[in-house]
């Protein structure tokens, strides 16, 4: 997430949401990842922690996060928690069996920088786990249109398609191993739960891409 996000000055506003109106949909997108976890080598960190939801849910015991007011609702939540943005070269080389971006990429300043630094973090046959809403989506028009209206979060956002993503993926060192897919039900419309489905479908509202660390010899 960029460093000049507004996620410090309204923390409680972001950490609330998931208490209140979007409760049933982040109950529907960790159901989702729970389908991948166990492809998953350990350990985990996930990179744009927040105020570590999705890592208290899942297990992630490590999380990175520029921002400080929601790293120290993370740290109640038992997450061990260090201030830095994703492209910073905080961790040593080859640390990681996976690292999580949920919902992360869309608020970084420089997508590549990240996903190499992912690259170099995470060991031999390591995974990068990314939770995403894709631009195409019903739920990325939504955001996009919120968006446009300057709203305090996704004014600052960038969203991306699919085909976005895996040119992303592939031109810093990773192949796409699975797809998931979920959230069918539209915004303000969701009001029970749904199981995943497996592969990329164009009216999911939320899309889990896992990919594998490969050599990137000859790169550029």
């Amino acid at each position: 997430m960029s460093g000049e996000s507004p996620f410090d000055t309204l923390a409680g506003e972001y950490d609330a949401w998931f208490e209140d109106e979007g409760k049933i949909t982040f109950a529907i997108e960790v159901e989702a990842f729970r389908r991948v976890l166990p492809l998953l080598p350990r350990p985990w960190l996930e990179v744009g922690v927040g105020s570590g939801r999705f890592a208290q849910a899942l297990g992630i015991k490590i999380g990175i996060d520029p921002a400080t007011k929601l790293l120290e609702i993370a740290k109640r939540r038992g997450i061990n928690v260090f201030q830095a943005k994703g492209e910073e070269r905080f961790f040593q080389t080859a640390s990681f069996g996976t690292v999580f971006l949920i919902v992360t990429l869309c608020f970084v300043n420089s997508p590549v920088a990240v996903l190499r630094e992912v690259h170099r973090i995470l060991k031999a046959g390591g995974k990068i786990v990314l939770g995403l809403v894709l631009s195409d989506s019903p739920w990325g028009r939504f955001y996009l249109g919120k968006k446009k209206k300057g709203h305090p979060f996704y004014k600052h956002a960038t969203f991306y398609s699919y085909t976005q993503i895996a040119e992303l993926l592939d031109s810093t060192g990773f192949v796409i191993e699975k797809v998931v897919s979920t959230l069918f039900q539209k915004p303000h419309e969701v009001t029970e739960i749904e199981m995943p489905r497996d592969g990329l479908f164009p009216n999911a509202g939320f899309t889990i891409v896992v990919a594998d660390k490969v050599s990137q010899a000859g790169r550029t």
